[in-house]
């Protein structure tokens, strides 16, 4: 199917499953990094 480049092709697959994958799990948890920090913020001002 892929012939001879068949490796190289999906190495490159592998790879860029990995960076996604890596990108969307760090932008979670960055995301309830800084949730969590703006709610203990708007507790200490009293907006909630």
């Amino acid at each position: 199917m892929l012939g001879q480049y068949a490796h190289f092709v999906l190495a490159a697959y592998g790879v860029t499953i990995l960076l996604v994958g890596g990108l969307v799990g760090l932008s979670i948890w960055r995301s309830a990094k800084v949730r969590a920090a703006l709610q203990k913020v708007e507790r200490q001002n009293g907006k909630t």
